[in-house]
Order: structure tokens, then sequence, then C-alpha cells
């Protein structure tokens, strides 16, 4: 998923599956996220706007994918009258503002995407005016609000669901472990939130130079502070392609490792999957979406596409899912807020999700353990919101 390495302010005030047709025609509790019970009424424009158009193979590769994904989804609805319109921003903030202003003009009842937060932050300012919402495949919370949500599974939601898991597991001290940069500060920031919320105590903070001699000069002291404060669990921000192969290793080298205080992660550690045989982050626990589920979505595009689906090109599933089970109540307008808001929740190739009114969003997440270089899953993702993991 996209790291938050930018951070956008919004000019007009708050910042911020194969699931397939066998999910969305599922019943589920009245209680349950919303699916499209049957072929859905109405008719409504979508415009998917992608970063085609900047030159970058992995730009083009990316909008190829979330094309598909979107039209795949659009197929599993079945009787479901979604006009798909496809706009290329070419990764640039003013083409994505250029993009989105001519999708209203054309009829845009609702924006699926840009990808980059600039982007995204620069296409919901330019059509704040009209009552369409953008859903943004960013994860960069910083421009949720008003009329932008964002997609991607969030900072807050891991450390949150995390937490959660931490806590009930007998594990409620924890010492948070960040780089110093952006991403770092803002991961440790959502897991003091997550941790507060789940009724855990943060014991300790250590921090590192986003270098290998940073990482280097910082773990013994750091390890001395998760011994000497009685951690339970040390969580991390680090990512695979950045500090974790070294941080965690570093810190089993100086005694502490996960069968002496539990390893978290708010990142992925699945990705790329030869960071699962890492000695270091053996025992440790990250948070992941429904693998099951996932999977099929995986499999299933696969077979229709002949290649691999863009780890994020699910997002793009997960709109149009969102979207088909709001149809019967579209009229000719954009779709409101607050229908996209509604608590229930949606179903998709990543599992449950829900948006909240400030732009960010919740995502029903499993908690998995590193197992012998496998990712193993301890905790099941929820179904429904305000079960086991909410």
């Amino acid at each position: 998923m996209l790291s938050v390495l930018k951070r956008a302010r919004k000019s007009l005030g708050s910042i911020g599956a194969a699931a397939a047709a066998m999910i969305l025609s599922a019943c589920v509790p009245a209680t349950g996220p919303i699916t499209t019970g049957g072929a859905p009424s109405g008719h409504v424009q979508v415009a998917l706007l992608v970063p085609s158009g900047s030159g970058q193979a992995s730009d083009e590769l990316l909008a190829r994918s979330l094309q598909n994904a979107a039209r795949m989804a659009i197929s599993d609805l079945g009787g479901a009258q979604i006009d798909l319109r496809v706009y290329n921003t070419a990764g640039r903030p003013a083409q994505a503002a250029a993009m989105a202003t001519q999708a209203v003009a054309e009829g845009a009842q609702v924006i699926l995407g840009p990808v980059f937060a600039q982007e995204a932050n620069a296409a919901g300012v330019a059509v704040a005016g009209s009552g369409v919402n953008v859903l943004a495949f960013s994860n960069n919370t910083d421009i949720a609000g008003n009329n932008v949500f964002v997609l991607g599974p969030t900072f807050d939601n891991t450390a949150s669901r995390l937490a959660s898991y931490a806590v009930r597991q007998g594990k409620p001290r924890i010492m948070i472990v960040h780089d110093r940069n952006t991403a770092g500060e803002l991961g440790r920031a959502a897991i003091e939130r997550g941790v507060q919320s789940a009724g855990g105590a943060v014991v300790a903070t250590g921090s590192y130079e986003f270098s290998q001699n940073g990482v280097a000069s910082a773990a013994p002291g750091i390890a001395a502070s998760a011994k000497s404060t009685g951690a339970q669990a040390i969580f991390m921000t680090a990512d695979t392609a950045g500090a974790l192969p070294l941080i965690s290793q570093l810190l089993a080298d100086n005694g502490v490792s996960s069968s002496t205080a539990q390893f978290i992660g708010l990142t992925r550690w699945d990705i790329p999957a030869a960071t699962l045989g890492l000695p270091g982050v053996q025992g440790g626990w990250f948070a992941l979406p429904d693998p099951s589920l996932y999977a099929q979505y995986q499999a299933r595009y696969q077979s229709t596409f002949n290649e691999a689906p863009h780890p994020i090109s699910g997002l793009a599933y997960d709109g149009i899912a969102a979207i088909g089970a709001l149809m019967k109540r579209a009229g000719p307008g954009p779709i409101s807020k607050a229908d996209l808001a509604q608590g229930a929740g949606f179903v998709g190739v990543n599992g449950i999700f829900r948006l909240r009114s400030d732009g960010t969003n919740e995502r029903g997440l499993a908690v998995a353990q590193v197992q012998g270089g496998r990712a193993v899953v301890v905790d099941p993702a929820p179904r429904s919101f305000g079960g086991a993991g909410f």
C-alpha cells in the first residue's frame, strides 16, 4: 500500500473479489455491511481517475490494473447500470483537477481515484462546489475531509486493530519504536492513539535516524529501554523497504525479540514475501486484509487478465462495490456524503470496510504472526462491524 510520504493540506478547511458475485449477492445480517442483494436499480456515472500518461511504466501498469479491477467489479454487480468513464491524470495535481472538473461537467456523480495524495487533494478542491465526492486510492488522511474520502488502509485503523489485539492477549505495556521521518512520526502518533483507545499504556518511545548508521547507533539504547520499562510489546513503524530488516535483527542481537517483548508492525511484513524469512521478524504480528477473500480476487484477476493485479487495484474494486451497493438510493445528482458514510459499511475484495464522515475509513483486518517464514492468521478479519476486531 502506498506509504504516507507527502502531506497535502486542503484549502477548503478540514485536513485531514473474486469476493465477487458470491459476496455481493450474499445475505447478511441487518447490522452487517451493505451488499447489492440482487440487481440494483438506477444509473450512476462514475469517473475513474488513473495516472496514465505520466511516461512512467509503473504508472501505466497501475492505471491498467485499476481499470481492470473496476470493470471486474461492475460485471460482478450483474444488472448494475454503471457508466464508467476513465480520465488520465498523468500523476499530476493540475491535470487531476482539470480531469475532475471535466468529469463533473460531463455528468459524473462520483469520482473514483486518483491515486496520489496531492492529486486527490487537487481533484477534491476543484469539484467541491459541485457536491461530487472523491473516493481516492490514497491512505494519506491529511487530505481526507470535505468531499474527499481515502480508501487506502490508514495508520490509525491498523494501529487500533493491533493495539486492541495486544491488550486482549495480555500485553498492554507497549513501547513505540519509530523512524525519524514524516511517515515515522505519523505512525507514532497513530500508535499512541490506538494504544490509548485499547486501554493499554505507552511505557516508552524509541526512535532512530532514518539511515543504516542511525539504526545501528540507536538499537542498543532502544533495547535497554524496552528491558528497563518492562515493555511487553514493541510496536514498530518501520516497513520492509526501509528499516525493518535491520532494526528487528539488531534488537534481537541486543536481547529483545518477540520471545521477550512481542514485536508488532504497523506496516505489511509480507510484502515482499521474502521478508517473512528474516530471523528478526519471527514471531512478530502485523495486520492485513482478509487473506482468503483477497486470494480469490488475485486468482480470478490472474485468470481473467493473464497478469497479477497491482497490490492496490483492489481499492478500485472496493470503490465500485460501495457505489453498486448504494445504487438503489441513487438519484440523478451526486451520491451524497451521508450515503457513502452510512455505518453498516460495504464488502469488497479486501473484506468489510466503511467510510467515515471525516473522510477516513475503517477496514476489517486480520492479525497475522510470522511463523517459520510464513504469515499465519492468529485472529481472523471480522466479517461485520461491531464484532471482534472492532
